[in-house]
């Protein structure tokens, strides 16, 4: 597959996790990509990383400027970067609440301003930007998460219909549970990780947890300018946990 041959991708939050497979499937795509995060020193040296923290629009810019330094150009963004929290409603000070408003939103606003004049000379501009499950459904514990997505879906939709005339694409892929490094942590935490695990598996309807590929493969159909008609979209890849109603088993 080289449907991005001759293009650069960006990705935040590119050196582990889905990011992780996200680069690897934009370079197996033949795109030239490169890692804009945090750790950008555990980001595989076979591809450009820069330490990036989407929360600082200072870090950004340079960020930005110095893949273009690099490569010349930018076609397709994929804001990965961000953070996840626990708890109801009340249980987050408003210190955490405008930290992960921060990162989960801000974050992707500073990185696709920052590259979107390089985006506009772009023959096939493409942004696809992470949200999740917990932006169409109600998750139990996740009231502070959920907002940061669900804001991420509404923002995309408008920023879509801001610049479709221009040839950018705007999309969101929106994963279900997925086994990252950062669910894992989570579990560790737990009294019965095994249990905790099992549970999460069962509320998704095929029964497993989503894996990075598949929400990279997702991202990869979005970017792609095979999908040149395809803009302001949700895609769940979420074993069905969306729209499907299951009887118990």
């Amino acid at each position: 597959m080289t449907e991005f041959e001759g293009l650069v991708a960006v990705v935040t939050g590119g050196a582990s996790g889905i990011g992780e497979a996200v680069v690897n499937r934009l370079h197996e795509g033949g795109a030239q990509v490169a890692v804009l995060d945090l750790n950008a020193a555990s980001a595989n040296p076979a591809h450009f990383a820069v330490t990036t923290d989407v929360g600082d629009d200072d870090s950004v810019n340079a960020a930005i400027a110095a893949v273009v330094e690099r490569f010349g150009r930018i076609d397709v963004v994929v804001n990965n970067a961000g953070i996840g929290a626990q708890g109801d409603v009340a249980a987050n000070p408003d210190e955490e609440w405008h930290r992960l408003w921060n990162i989960n939103v801000v974050g992707m606003v500073r990185v696709t301003r920052a590259a979107l004049p390089h985006l506009r000379k772009s023959p096939a501009a493409a942004v696809v930007n992470l949200s999740s499950i917990c932006a169409t459904a109600g998750l139990p514990q996740r009231a502070l998460y959920s907002a940061t997505k669900g804001a991420v879906l509404a923002m995309t939709r408008a920023i879509a219909a801001d610049h479709v005339r221009e040839g950018i694409r705007f999309n969101v892929v929106s994963p279900g549970t997925a086994d990252t490094p950062w669910i894992n942590g989570l579990l560790a935490k737990t009294d019965d990780p095994a249990a905790e695990r099992s549970a999460l598996e069962a509320r998704q309807p095929h029964g497993r947890m989503v894996s990075p590929a598949e929400v990279a493969g997702a991202i990869a159909y979005l970017a792609s300018p095979l999908s040149g008609s395809t803009t302001g979209i949700s895609l769940a890849v979420d074993g069905g946990m969306q729209e499907l109603r299951m009887r118990p088993a």
